[in-house]
């Protein structure tokens, strides 16, 4: 069975956290800093099974806007709808919370996740350059986001 939990992320050994962070990206967050965003100002999501953690989320609220700070689903479940499942999770928690704006950045060079918000409905807001560490220098980020209000 699967489940789709809200601030559930601090139930979860940070080892376990961190497995699906470095699985996810070039570039993960360190330890220090993901620990940091569970609480406080901040708040997740997660899908989990009997088996251990799946995916999550890491968002931000600052007045009246939400930012998503990570995103990640274990590569071994990727393609499955989970990060659309909870990207809907996190548009709801925006609506339910009367969030004025959803905002993000994501690698240029990331077309899945690119495609994913859009299919959810944020849109290119703009970008910034050389944003990114990469392996071998910078790439840009793309800035989207999400008008809840008009």
């Amino acid at each position: 069975m699967l489940y789709l939990r809200s601030e559930a992320l601090a139930q979860f050994p940070v080892e376990q956290v961190m497995e699906i962070e470095n699985a996810c990206h070039s570039h993960p967050w360190s330890e220090k800093t993901l620990t940091s965003c569970i609480g406080g100002r901040y708040f997740n999501v997660c899908r989990d099974s009997e088996a251990g953690l799946i995916g999550y989320f890491i968002a931000e609220r600052a007045g009246p806007d939400y930012t998503l700070m990570n995103i990640c689903v274990h590569p071994d479940h990727q393609g499955k709808g989970i990060a659309t499942e909870l990207m809907h999770a996190l548009i709801k928690q925006c609506v339910d919370e009367q969030a004025e704006n959803l905002f993000l950045e994501v690698r240029a060079s990331n077309q899945s996740a690119i495609a994913l918000y859009n299919k959810v409905g944020l849109n290119v807001m703009g970008r910034r350059k050389n944003y990114y560490p990469t392996e071998t220098g910078k790439e840009d980020a793309i800035l989207m986001g999400i008008q809840f209000t008009n």
